[in-house]
This record gives structure tokens, C-alpha cells and sequence, in this order.
């Protein structure tokens, strides 16, 4: 069922996910949907933050990924990821309990991301306060998701341009590569 929603959600818009939808995509009576989440808020809720974990586990990958910056342009760049938390921004427009759930994941991505370029800036010398890491991030996944709602409705003019642009502008900002450990030691004794 909770596949379902998502799958009618990304590929119809979340008013087509209704508990007849959802039970007729799952192969299942629709009483069987109000058997295991009394409302369609429950249901939501609990798609959110199952999808939620798993983009989590995404983003907190590029932590430990050598090229940081390009990883989250890469998971914003995915139309069908920004075309599914379209549909939750435009759910939790009508439903506060969904709003206040999807406020909570977006802090836990934003703090992700700015983790993510923090590193990225500090590794390469970056003044922090010239470039606050927030700010970076937040004009890093943006510039990422216009170009996915703007391809969304046909409009593409600048969109080449302005990838070329962020990605020339990412490239330098790789992770060093980690000093094998007998080189670290090298110095010491």
C-alpha cells in the first residue's frame, strides 16, 4: 500500500491517491487500507516518512562520498525525486499533519546538505562567513530543482546553460583523496 501511494503520487499527483486508488493499485480491498491506517493522513504520514528515510540515507551518503557537492546536485537533479516532494509540498498545503512531518524531514536534509558543503568548503579553504555553507547548499539543490519543475511543464530555456554552470563550478571542490596511513605516520617519532 505504501508503494502504491507513492507510485500514484509521482505519477498522478497526490489527489489520485485516494484509499480506492491506492487499495486498487496494491491489489487489495479498500477496507483493508482503513484496517491498517485508520486515516489517509496515517497512510501519508507513514509514506513520508518511509520515503523520507530512504532519501535521508541518500543525502547522509554524500557525506562520505569524494565529491560531496556532486552527489547533491545529482539526487536534486532527479525529476522524480523533486516531482514527489512537489506533491508533498502541495499535500501539506491542505493537511497540517502533513506539513508539520514534512517540515521535520526538510530540517534534517537541510542540515545534511549544509554538513556536506561545510566539509567541502573547509577542506579547500574557504572563508565560511563569505560563503555561509547554508546559503551554498540552498542555491546548489535549488538551482537543481527549478531546472526539474521547469522541465516538468515544457520550459527549458537556460537550463543547459545553468548545468554546465554549476557543474564547472562544483568540479574544483572535490575531497581530497584520504593520505595512506604510512604516509600519515611518516612524520612522527
Amino acid at each position: 500500500m505504501m508503494a502504491a501511494i507513492e507510485h500514484i503520487m509521482g505519477e498522478e499527483g497526490y489527489a489520485a491517491a485516494t484509499s480506492r486508488r491506492v487499495a486498487d493499485h496494491a491489489g487489495v480491498r479498500s477496507t483493508l487500507v482503513y484496517y491498517y491506517f485508520p486515516t489517509m493522513d496515517d497512510l501519508f504520514v507513514a509514506v513520508l516518512r518511509d520515503s523520507g528515510e530512504r532519501a535521508l540515507t541518500r543525502m547522509r551518503a554524500a557525506l562520505t562520498d569524494d565529491d560531496p557537492l556532486r552527489v547533491l546536485w545529482l539526487i536534486n537533479s532527479d525529476s522524480g525525486y523533486t516531482r514527489l516532494s512537489t506533491e508533498w509540498m502541495a499535500l501539506a498545503n491542505h493537511r497540517k499533519v502533513i506539513g508539520a512531518e514534512l517540515k521535520v524531514f526538510a530540517q534534517r536534509v537541510r542540515e545534511i546538505e549544509s554538513a556536506a558543503v561545510t566539509m567541502v568548503l573547509r577542506a579547500h579553504g574557504v572563508d565560511l562567513a563569505e560563503f555561509p555553507p547554508v546559503v551554498m547548499s540552498i542555491l546548489l539543490t535549488g538551482a537543481a530543482r527549478i531546472i526539474c519543475n521547469e522541465s516538468a511543464v515544457g520550459m527549458v530555456e537556460g537550463h543547459e546553460e545553468l548545468r554546465r554552470f554549476v557543474e564547472n563550478l562544483i568540479a574544483p571542490y572535490r575531497l581530497p583523496a584520504p593520505r595512506p596511513l604510512d604516509q600519515q605516520t611518516a612524520g612522527r617519532g
